[in-house]
């Protein structure tokens, strides 16, 4: 389809209008296209990691009737292990709450003094309409049914990285307790936001969500209070 478009004697499709100087304007999606011309020149299907529109490559490419992408894409489908991901939405926003803590610290065997800490604690809002997205998020953060986790698309955290200043024992004291993700000796701690975004943000991205918005400032992504993805 896309080499008849061009061929001499062929009726123009309503899709395609001349721009004048051998330039012309094709009416479907451009950012789709530039994966079909990828796969045209390669002769491979190369997508980047986390890629969630293979349904509308996939539309285009029905569009092109360029059977080997047709073929690539059902491949690359099946090597998944299901079909392609349906639409959902992940959101996820977290706010820091800070205070002062006092506490009396001990310089010596009868001399305590009186000392303080500001401790950050974040909140933080999960909500995602996809359950696998979902459960991989809960893995990624150690929530089990029993802690932390309130059932439906939606889970809450709370934590609070004790500051240098605050001894262990006080850190406990006051019922504080640290975010750790990831699995099995990879686990890590996180430390504030924009540690927690980050993380996030790598699970939306592994289960093929792209970003839709960022609060309050988009062109400071980590930074941010709030972060919303979709996956059509």
């Amino acid at each position: 389809m896309l080499g008849a478009m061009f061929r001499a004697g062929t009726p123009m499709p309503p899709n395609l209008n001349t721009q004048g100087e051998g330039h012309y304007f094709i009416d479907r999606d451009g950012k789709a296209f530039r994966h079909i011309l990828n796969f045209l020149r390669l002769g491979r299907l190369d997508l980047p990691r986390g890629y969630g529109e293979t349904a509308l490559l996939k539309a285009e490419a029905d569009f092109y009737q360029i059977q080997p992408l047709l073929d690539a894409l059902q491949d690359l489908e099946a090597s998944r292990g299901d079909s392609a991901p349906t639409a959902a939405l992940l959101h996820a926003d977290v706010d820091t709450t800070p205070r002062l803590v006092h506490f009396s610290a001990r310089q010596g065997p009868h001399h305590y003094e009186l000392s303080s800490a500001q401790v950050d604690t974040f909140h933080a809002n999960l909500f995602c309409t996809d359950p696998k997205c979902l459960r991989a998020l809960q893995a990624r953060f150690g929530v089990t049914n029993g802690d932390r986790a309130e059932g439906g698309p939606h889970f809450r955290l709370e934590w609070a990285p004790r500051p240098g200043e605050l001894p262990e024992v006080e850190y406990g004291r006051l019922g504080l307790r640290p975010l750790w993700a990831g699995g099995p000796g990879e686990r890590r701690e996180v430390v504030g936001a924009p540690g927690f975004l980050e993380e996030v943000l790598r699970v939306a991205l592994e289960h093929g969500f792209r970003l839709d918005s960022v609060f309050p400032d988009p062109e400071d992504l980590l930074n941010s209070r709030s972060l919303r993805f979709v996956r059509h």
